[in-house]
């Protein structure tokens, strides 16, 4: 019997692998298991040697590293109150003293670039990983159970795909009000759907696999079989969507700031600072106040983009020809 990996690669025959346990699995199952186990840490490391193959995939790693970092310890760091106003020291260039010049309203720059993305990361991680719970959660109902319950979910998918998301969070943020809470709700609410259907796709295609029917014959209920069985090697296609995904709310939740609609005005988000600067557009030697911030959305967007490329082709040897 052959069972298929959690890479989504070729399958391993089961007799070679006896004993071998997925990650979360136990002795109880372990005829039924995709065998991965005991060989775990080292397809971890085959993993991540495809992984470092993809240059582009190590400097997105790095710039995401860099975010993170500069996220957790920025706000201590930076030369300057991101929030301070100085209405005497307004649109000042680049210099020693503020790198990056200053705002309109007599802000450091640099420091508000640094806050900005400490708010870009925090709202992306969290929007992800709720889109993550409500996602998989459904889209696994949906795929496992099938009959009603797959044609509700994928009516409710239907329901809020039917809402164009800029429009949408719009709506929702002015309902519920102004803020980062309401961004990341909305955010939520408008970026569960693709999550649930990949899990849909993949539970639908993995919940007849030989190795689930051997764990249900031997009597394992429904919910260990979806939580020790299908998930781990379901669950692939769904991390790497979330990786280009945080990318996508950044933008979006720069987009809501540019329109007034996200952050309070006072707000360092780099959304607001380019809509701060849009007057200045066409000013000789300001190109600074909008420069800065639209870099670091692009670059947080490359950087998580990159990053998911490098895990989509290192979780999926045959994309690389199996090396």
């Amino acid at each position: 019997m052959t069972t298929p990996t959690s890479a989504g690669g070729p399958p391993v025959d089961a007799e070679a692998g006896a004993g071998v346990l997925l990650p979360g699995a136990d002795s109880a199952t372990s005829g039924a298991a995709v065998p991965i186990g005991a060989r775990g840490s080292g397809q971890l490391a085959d993993v991540w040697r495809r992984f470092r193959r993809n240059r582009l995939a190590m400097v997105g790693l790095a710039i995401v590293t860099v975010l993170i970092v500069l996220a957790i310890i920025g706000p201590y760091v930076t030369p300057y109150n991101a929030f301070e106003q100085n209405l005497a020291n307004t649109l000042k260039p680049p210099s020693a003293e503020h790198w990056f010049g200053t705002d309109v309203l007599g802000r450091d720059l640099f420091s508000g670039i640094i806050y900005g993305c400490r708010l870009a990361i925090t709202v992306g991680l969290l929007t992800v990983a709720f889109s993550l719970l409500i996602g998989i959660t459904l889209g696994a109902v949906a795929g496992f159970k099938g009959g009603a319950w797959d044609g509700v979910v994928a009516r409710f998918i239907d329901v809020f795909l039917a809402f164009p998301p800029l429009v949408g969070a719009i709506v929702i943020v002015r309902a519920v009000g102004g803020g980062v809470t309401p961004v990341i709700v909305a955010l939520v609410v408008l970026g569960w759907m693709t999550t649930a259907r990949l899990t849909r796709g993949q539970v639908l295609a993995l919940r007849e696999a030989e190795y689930v029917e051997a764990a249900r014959s031997i009597g394992a209920g429904n919910r260990r079989i979806v939580m020790r069985h299908i998930l781990p090697n379901a669950i692939a296609p769904v991390l790497v969507y979330s990786f280009t995904s945080i990318g996508v709310v950044v933008v979006a939740m720069a987009s809501l700031s540019y329109l007034g609609i996200g952050v309070p005005p006072d707000v360092p988000e780099w959304g607001r600072l380019i809509s701060q600067a849009t007057p200045f557009l066409r000013v000789p030697g300001m190109t600074y106040l909008w420069l800065a911030p639209a870099l670091a959305i692009a670059i947080t967007t490359l950087g998580f983009a990159f990053v998911a490329d490098g895990m989509r082709d290192s979780l999926d040897p045959k994309l690389r020809g199996g090396n």
